[in-house]
């Protein structure tokens, strides 16, 4: 009987600690790997895009997160395909990653009809 009392309040602890707590202000996590080359802030959100040897990869995140609202992300490798992420989303759109070893990438987002655009960079 002592023990019943003992565990279900460890486990419901646990998961608490296991799922985190999601609060509306976090900040967005990037599962992006690499460093961060580049952060282009707008007035909805701001781009971010991180460089690999190989590889580039980028988010979109809204300045304010909670709401659903329309976002993208598109990261463009010079002579090749973009590649989008694009829907409703209530904190980041992405992460986004091409192949992008010797060539410069074009990174653009938009969150809630607000847009920003690197250019060509990483060149």
């Amino acid at each position: 009987m002592l023990t019943r009392f003992l565990v279900l309040p460890l486990v419901a602890a646990l998961g608490l600690v296991l799922a985190g707590f999601d609060t509306p202000h976090a900040r967005a996590v990037s599962v992006c790997a690499g460093r961060p080359a580049k952060v282009v802030p707008f007035a909805t959100g701001e781009l971010r895009v991180y460089k690999s040897r190989a590889y580039a990869c980028a988010l979109a995140v809204a300045r304010k997160p909670g709401a659903a609202r329309p976002m993208t992300v598109r990261v463009q490798p010079r002579g090749g395909r973009a590649v989008v992420d694009s829907g409703t989303f209530t904190s980041q759109a992405g992460p986004v990653t091409v192949h992008a070893l010797n060539r410069c990438v074009r990174v653009s987002g938009t969150i809630a009809g607000k847009s920003a655009d690197t250019g060509w960079i990483l060149c």
